[in-house]
């Protein structure tokens, strides 16, 4: 397939907005460098509203940005199904998660896993997280750039250079003050882009959006029968949302990018109000993105056609670059890469935080005192993000992804499962650290099976959190319960004062 021109005009557009980010994180240098409590919680002055913003801009990646489209050009939009599950979430975040974080004041989730256990479940918590969000920092800077370059004549290494390496820069600069109002600006340009290409694209069809429509219920694009049949277990609706729901817990509950941001507002009905604007924009997103999918089946089946084996992966930046306006084309190329850089910035800064908390702050404070903990946590940003960066630019020139694929999936498997690990030390009183940490491993070799079996991912999610719940209960009944006073760390005692 011929590779498209990127256009003088749309540079520009792409540019200023890369130049718009760095200014962000210059702002708020002064501010950040103060204490790490304005770097990695924003000294709890950030608004509600801005906040859910950038918890939003944080879980939805480019990935997503062009996956989700994806999926209803394909399939339909079956798969929407789990963005529900953050409204029911919500008010189980609110009631028996939030209440912990904020009453312990952590600057990681994973402090609450040695209040409720013991120091090594903060620091099997914390490592895993850090691994796998290095990794995740590469795919989010690799994927969304090779869908983007191998449709456009844009160089694919200097691209990420400049969007990988302005993120980390501003990352760097602004701490988590300057990550969330990026996050702001760049949560508005990807909603604004997806919104972008549905209506040009819709007005590109004959008959507009009746066409699409009538297209939509023709060909059952939106949710056909085999949704609800259990013998196709990819698109079993009651699945997606089962599976969906467990991911998403782990997301709130167990990962500290967005865990961070629950410190970040100043009081917890201010926290209140930013899990709920986030959870309106999560609703938001479906029609929007899975919308946009829909469009574009409709567009590639009447008003131009695919080229012969063109890979879906690269739909929306194709549609992008080849269809819309130049300088129009050039924004819209902005908030993929918008999207890119909000979980990544969010990654770092959240890598930093628990790098400095969980281990330098927590064991090797007096041998690294000649810097102030900022300074650390800002050579930890260049550290982890110059290796992501490399991994992947090396992935871009040598199409080694199935490597990265295995690291993965092999420090993947422990996320949902730790999503476990947090529930049982909330809701049961028994529950004790042996329990957990052979729980947190048994999850893990029993989700890496079910995922090796390939029977759907949402099985495994399903699997990892209730196997982690039940063997680190159940082995916790086993072991001599501990003596360890949990009083204010579980729900039967979560108005009481934590006096450890």
């Amino acid at each position: 397939m011929q590779k498209i021109g990127f256009g003088t005009f749309n540079w520009i557009v792409l540019c200023v907005y890369l130049l718009a980010m760095l200014l962000v994180g210059v702002y708020f240098t002064k501010k950040a460098s103060k204490s790490t409590d304005a770097f990695f919680k924003a000294e709890g002055k950030i608004p509600a509203w801005a906040a859910g913003f950038s918890i939003y801009a944080t879980t939805l990646s480019a990935i997503t940005f062009m996956s989700t489209p994806e999926q209803a050009f394909l399939q339909d939009w079956s798969y929407s199904v789990g963005s529900l599950a953050i409204i029911i979430l919500i008010p189980i975040l609110i009631k028996f998660y939030v209440p912990f974080f904020r009453k312990l004041s952590v600057t990681t989730a994973y402090e609450y896993l040695e209040h409720r256990f013991n120091p090594l479940m903060r620091i099997v918590g914390s490592i895993l997280f850090m691994l796998y969000h290095i990794g995740r920092v590469a795919i989010v800077i690799y994927l969304p750039i090779l869908a983007v370059t191998s449709v456009t004549d844009i160089n694919p290494v200097l691209i990420a250079v400049i969007v990988g390496g302005l993120c980390i820069i501003y990352t760097f600069l602004g701490g988590i003050e300057g990550v969330i109002w990026s996050d702001v600006i760049q949560g508005i340009l990807l909603l604004g882009g997806a919104l972008l290409v549905s209506m040009l694209g819709a007005h590109y069809i004959k008959g507009g959006w009746g066409t699409v429509f009538n297209d939509a219920m023709a060909d059952h694009k939106i949710i056909s029968g085999l949704d609800f049949n259990a013998s196709v277990l990819s698109r079993f609706i009651p699945l997606i949302f089962a599976g969906q729901f467990f991911n998403t817990l782990y997301q709130y509950t167990g990962s500290q990018d967005v865990i961070q941001r629950y410190q970040t507002t100043s009081t917890m009905k201010e926290t209140v109000k930013s899990l709920w604007t986030n959870g309106l924009l999560a609703i938001i997103t479906v029609p929007i993105f899975y919308g946009m999918g829909t469009v574009l089946y409709s567009f590639y089946s009447r008003a131009e056609s695919l080229p012969k084996g063109f890979n879906t992966t690269a739909l929306v930046p194709y549609f992008i670059i080849k269809t819309l306006p130049a300088g129009i084309a050039g924004l819209v190329i902005a908030a993929i890469f918008a999207a890119a850089q909000s979980t990544v910035a969010s990654s770092l800064n959240a890598i930093s935080s628990c790098a400095i908390a969980d281990f330098k702050v927590r064991f090797f404070n007096d041998k690294f005192k000649q810097y102030s903990d900022v300074t650390w946590a800002r050579v930890i940003i260049i550290i982890s993000g110059l290796i992501s960066l490399a991994v992947a630019i090396y992935l871009m020139l040598s199409d080694q992804s199935k490597t990265l694929d295995l690291f993965m999936t092999i420090t993947g498997i422990f996320g949902v499962p730790l999503a476990g690990i947090f529930a049982v030390g909330i809701f049961t009183k028994r529950a004790n650290a042996t329990g957990a940490l052979i729980g947190l491993i048994a999850s893990a070799v029993l989700t890496y099976f079910a995922q090796m079996a390939s029977i759907s991912p949402f099985v495994v999610s399903c699997v990892s959190f209730i196997s982690a719940f039940v063997i680190s209960y159940l082995v916790s009944l086993v072991f001599k319960k501990s003596n360890k006073d949990i009083t204010g760390l579980t729900v039967q005692t979560i108005s009481e004062t934590y006096k450890g």
